[in-house]
């Protein structure tokens, strides 16, 4: 095939997207489908954009979606390394760097976050930028979307904004969650430390914040995985929450799920939430 079509973005839009069946993506088929694949419509609802603006980029009626859109689209239509370049370079962007901090969302992550989407879950980077989050999480911390800010960073939150202890508490004091924090940030540096970017960010940290300096300079190097915190909701007001944190295999992203027993007052404030998250959850139209 010609070099101009392959790198067509409508022409690769539409071919993976029709290759991908609905329970591939955690998603129930309804309906007579005229056409192998998914439909635009739920291609638009794994990625948080609208369906017009899918259309629009199958038809070639907008060809310069952001940086941000193209990893949406790639994380939901599971494209790998290769193929996210490619995607990159027919929107007319730099295909992310190899050998840094990681953005892709393993398929079996998507999965889990369709089907776990009623639970305020997120996904990070190794850095602790967030990836993506559901319309719970957004509920319960009060927090945009990634498609509206895609520059949230826990670390940055923690130490420079010191936004996060206005929103939650760990048991066991403010430092614990803290220092977990920071020995996650180490032993993601015993394989990033050659990353320029990486290693520009632990720099400005230790510049900006003394504490973080602080728990830095104790070299303690582990996986952060679970506390039980407190989360300060405005509307609900505190709910206590375990807060468990798992690195998926053979990727550096990770998975941050908040739970409770059931039928608690905390399952009831997390109920009360849930429904006003759905009721406010619509795709967003990132093509303004």
């Amino acid at each position: 095939m010609p070099a101009d079509l392959v790198e067509n973005l409508s022409d690769l839009l539409r071919a993976w997207r029709g290759r991908l069946r609905p329970e591939d993506v955690g998603l129930e088929s309804f309906g007579r489908r005229r056409t192998e694949g998914l439909r635009r419509e739920e291609l638009a609802q794994l990625a948080g954009v609208s369906v017009d603006y899918v259309m629009r980029l199958e038809q070639g009626r907008s060809r310069t979606p952001s940086a941000q859109v193209v990893q949406s689209l790639a994380r939901a239509l599971q494209l790998d390394r290769t193929e996210t370049e490619l995607f990159h370079r027919a929107a007319g962007l730099a295909p992310p760097r190899s050998g840094v901090v990681s953005r892709r969302v393993p398929p079996g992550v998507q999965r889990m976050l369709v089907r776990m989407a009623d639970l305020p879950l997120a996904v990070f980077t190794a850095d602790w930028t967030m990836l993506h989050s559901t319309p719970l999480w957004q509920a319960l911390f009060d927090a945009p979307s990634v498609l509206k800010d895609p520059e949230q960073n826990l670390v940055v939150q923690t130490f420079i904004d010191d936004s996060v202890a206005e929103v939650a508490t760990a048991h066991g004091g403010p430092a614990s969650f803290e220092r977990a924090l920071v020995a996650d940030l180490r032993r993601t540096a015993a394989t990033l430390g050659e990353d320029a970017r990486f290693s520009a960010f632990i720099a400005r940290l230790q510049s900006e914040s003394e504490r973080f300096a602080a728990y830095w300079d104790e070299g303690r190097a582990a996986a952060h995985q679970s506390l039980v915190k407190t989360v300060h909701n405005r509307v609900v007001g505190d709910v206590v929450l375990d807060c468990d944190v798992v690195t998926v295999p053979d990727s550096d992203v990770k998975l941050v799920v908040y739970s409770t027993a059931a039928g608690g007052p905390d399952a009831e404030k997390l109920d009360f939430l849930r429904v006003g998250a759905v009721r406010e959850a619509a795709p967003t139209d990132c093509a303004r």
